[in-house]
């Protein structure tokens, strides 16, 4: 189980990085389907295994100088907040609702960014700047509600703004080291951490989150975009699904 869940952290460590997300969703599966942690207990110990592995994800990405302070700044504005209301909010709000309201949402941004992979480039449309501060309101309330990272809407909505995939993914590593910061402080009220379980992940995710950085600086930013433009898009959609079934 000790090298199972060390090696099951390296690989969310380094695919989650490289896609721009903290791993919430990923976290809660691993410690609730795997460790059998409760669900409080999980979504307190995802957000502290998150927390140190984005910040050597985020550091390494600023490195390659992908980083877009100006748009992480603006999704900052509206995320913040809204991870403070949503985790003060969060016992009173119907878990249907709740989990509805995002499956839809993930599921259209999903739909658009997989569109916009197959679309020619002169021919996309990008979406208004001031769209960012919806995406970060989203990327909160996922944050503050439920114990996830708020990855997926900040990534989708940094690259439907025009950025490229390795700005994005960095830009979106920045933003979410804050809202992972702010979560954990609430939820750490609400459930355990388990400290062992979190460590054994959190040792290969630091590893993962490290090195993936470096590796996708070392190829031309359009084709990491084409390649996994798509597979954001179809990671949202699954995300999605996975929420209300």
């Amino acid at each position: 189980m000790t090298f199972l869940l060390v090696f099951l952290g390296f690989l969310v460590g380094a695919f989650i990085i490289s896609m721009g997300g903290g791993g919430g969703s990923f976290y809660l599966g691993i410690l609730i389907g795997i460790a059998h942690l409760s669900p409080a207990s999980a979504a307190a110990t995802s957000l502290f295994t998150a927390l140190p592995a984005l910040m050597v994800g985020t550091y390494s990405h600023y490195r390659t100088g992908n980083m877009r302070f100006g748009y992480g700044n603006k999704l900052l504005v509206t995320a913040l907040p809204a991870t403070v209301v949503g985790s003060l909010l969060s016992k009173y709000i119907p878990v249907v609702v709740y989990t509805w309201a995002i499956a839809i949402t993930l599921f259209i941004l999903g739909l658009q960014t997989l569109r916009q992979s197959f679309q020619k480039r002169n021919n996309r449309q990008k979406l208004p700047p001031m769209m960012v501060y919806i995406f970060g309101a989203l990327s909160g309330l996922m944050v503050g509600i439920a114990g996830l990272s708020g990855g997926g809407p900040v990534m989708a909505g940094l690259l439907l703004l025009g950025l490229d995939m390795p700005q994005a993914a960095a830009t979106s590593s920045y933003t979410l080291i804050s809202l992972s910061i702010v979560g954990l402080f609430f939820h750490f009220t609400q459930g355990n951490i388990a400290w062992r379980v979190g460590l054994l992940i959190m040792i290969g995710s630091l590893v993962g989150a490290a090195i993936m950085p470096r590796i996708l600086a070392r190829f031309d930013p359009r084709k990491v975009t084409l390649v996994l433009r798509p597979v954001m898009g179809v990671m949202l959609m699954v995300m999605a699904i996975k929420f209300v079934i």
